[in-house]
């Protein structure tokens, strides 16, 4: 099944998806794929603090330093969609 076969599939919503995938992928330390997910996890409609306790949660599963390096990618994430989203507003 092809990734967008897999997010398309009855069953769980896009945002349970994408706290699915966020959780996966900071404990599988893939920083370059977390950073494009927690972005669609924002977009479907996954908060910031949700977010974050998300990765700190994975703390005590996946280890401290994963943990800690999911939450500075989250930082840069939410930086990045606020400029955006302030961009949007000003247009």
């Amino acid at each position: 099944v092809l990734p967008e076969g897999v997010w398309s599939r009855e069953g769980l919503s896009q945002r349970d998806r994408s706290f699915i995938t966020v959780a996966a992928l900071t404990v599988l330390y893939r920083p370059n794929e977390l950073r494009l997910h927690i972005g669609r996890a924002l977009h479907n409609g996954v908060t910031k603090e949700e977010i974050s306790e998300i990765i700190m949660h994975l703390a005590i599963y996946g280890g401290f330093p994963t943990s800690v390096e999911g939450m500075h990618i989250a930082t840069e994430v939410f930086a990045e969609h606020d400029k955006k989203k302030e961009a949007k507003e000003k247009a």
